[in-house]
């Protein structure tokens, strides 16, 4: 009898911008976390239709390259200014698209949730974040801000992955009884 090894998800964090987008990959088996890859779109020069089109083309690279099986995408948040919430939406849409040539799952996650997940506080600053990141990636620096978020976004959902898979067996176990 041959024990197989559980298979790893890969997960693909994506933290949108219309200026500058982040993605971060990560491999979860278990409880272990292993870092792929990061970085951030340089999309900060051209119209918006020019920068959506690099957004687009950028993450369909990554997943053309990485193969995902989960896309996480930090939801958009209420800005000051409606402009800057639509260019922001048009840019998480522009990743979100780029991901569909693969067969992933995609999940949403609001920012304080995020922050929540990989800090322990849904305010923590941006240095925060990337400091957090490196230390549970076991990161030789820390990550740009932008690359930070992506991979905390992906964190974030590995998290939430595993407490669904404890409170199942908690479940199972009480349903024995």
């Amino acid at each position: 009898m041959t024990s197989q090894s559980p298979v790893a998800e890969r997960i693909l964090g994506i933290d949108p911008g219309s200026r500058l987008t982040g993605f971060g990959i990560i491999d979860v088996t278990g409880q272990q976390t292993v870092y792929i890859a990061s970085g951030a779109v340089n999309c900060s020069h051209g119209t918006l239709p020019e920068r959506l089109l690099l957004i687009f083309q950028s993450i369909s690279e990554i997943v053309a390259q990485y193969q995902p099986h989960t896309v996480v995408v930090e939801s958009v948040f209420m800005h000051r200014n409606a402009g800057s919430a639509l260019k922001l939406g048009q840019a998480r849409a522009a990743a979100m698209c780029a991901t569909f040539s693969v067969d992933a799952k995609v999940h949403e996650y609001a920012p304080r949730e995020i922050k929540q997940a990989v800090v322990g506080n849904g305010g923590a600053s941006k240095e925060q974040v990337q400091h957090m990141v490196s230390s549970l990636l076991a990161l030789d620096g820390d990550p740009s801000a932008d690359a930070a978020d992506a991979l905390a976004a992906a964190l974030c959902h590995a998290q939430h992955q595993r407490m669904k898979q404890r409170l199942a067996g908690i479940a199972a176990v009480a349903g024995e009884r």
